[in-house]
């Protein structure tokens, strides 16, 4: 059996707050190569911890280290690494090739106009180089950026919210590229707040909440973990009890309770095959069917969950 491969990025007990307020809080972590996914909820402290692994903030306690060293202040360490921040920060009047060679040339590659060709070949924005970025679409701009990431052909890539403002189409192909960047060994870390934006491509999943780490490991059994949870469903129906008493004999149904404006709250351990249900159940009884609401559709109430329990 091989051994695990060596954590390229060590997150020991690490620490950050502002005044009286936590944004991080003792978080832990290894990252190795392939495709992490960093996932919570706005506000979880993804983009705070992601500032300290980049050296762009100091750690208020504990340590963090890329390929052995301590990234603040620590520019040679950055020709090894590419971040993808969640901001824009482009000039428009630049076309998109003067933006890749800055970009080559603060990292130092070698040949600055071949590394740029090959990173814009990559992320599919050759016909559109020459324009000015001003002209791009926000998913061009965020494609360019993250040639902009890669040009230096870095063994580990740091991207915060890639996909904000990319079209299906676009999210596909950057998969594909996560996935070929992964295969030549290199170390992604994707932070996102969709959950489903990394379901088919990250090898493992960190779950953040609240400034916490509240979960790791492979993307199935956090996964399945997440569907053990009951989920609360509001029914407005124009007989609510009569639908009530239909409802509580699915076995997907753990409770039902009438509420007081025609609607019934239930708790369910299977959304899906009670949607799938409850239409047929309201038509074999006659009565209509005015709003199904799920009401813990949220990362937020799912990763509290997972923290609770």
């Amino acid at each position: 059996m091989s051994a695990s491969p060596r954590p390229v990025i060590v997150v020991d007990k690490i620490s950050k707050w502002y005044g009286s307020v936590v944004a991080v809080n003792e978080v832990s972590l290894t990252i190795e190569p392939g495709v992490t996914g960093l996932l919570g909820p706005n506000g979880a402290g993804k983009t705070t911890l992601l500032k300290m692994i980049e050296g762009l903030a100091a750690p208020s306690d504990g340590a963090v280290t890329i390929f052995g060293e301590t990234p603040r202040n620590n520019p040679d360490l950055f020709r090894r690494v590419g971040v993808m921040s969640e901001h824009e920060a482009v000039y428009g009047f630049q076309t998109g090739r003067q933006f890749l060679e800055f970009s080559a040339t603060l990292h130092g590659a070698p040949d600055v106009g071949a590394a740029s060709a090959r990173a814009i070949e990559r992320v599919g924005l050759a016909d559109a180089q020459h324009r000015p970025l001003g002209t791009y679409s926000r998913g061009m701009r965020q494609r360019m950026r993250l040639a902009a990431a890669i040009v230096h052909e870095p063994q580990a890539i740091i991207l915060d919210e890639p996909l904000n403002g990319t079209d299906p189409r676009q999210r596909l192909e950057f998969h594909d590229l996560m996935r070929q960047l992964a295969d030549e060994g290199r170390t992604i870390l994707i932070s996102s707040h969709i959950l489903e934006e990394v379901e088919t491509l990250a090898d493992r999943i960190l779950l953040m909440v609240s400034g916490k780490l509240a979960a790791s490991g492979n993307y199935r059994a956090i996964r399945a973990k997440l569907d053990e949870q009951p989920y609360s469903v509001r029914i407005v129906a124009s007989d609510p009890r009569r639908i009530a008493a239909a409802l509580i004999e699915l076995e997907s149904i753990e409770s039902v309770t009438l509420g007081s404006a025609n609607d019934v709250m239930v708790l369910s351990s299977n959304v899906a095959a009670l949607q799938r249900s409850i239409a047929r159940l309201a038509r074999d009884r006659g009565i209509r069917l005015e709003r199904v609401e799920p009401m813990d559709d949220s990362l937020e109430s799912v990763f509290s969950y997972i923290v609770e329990s």
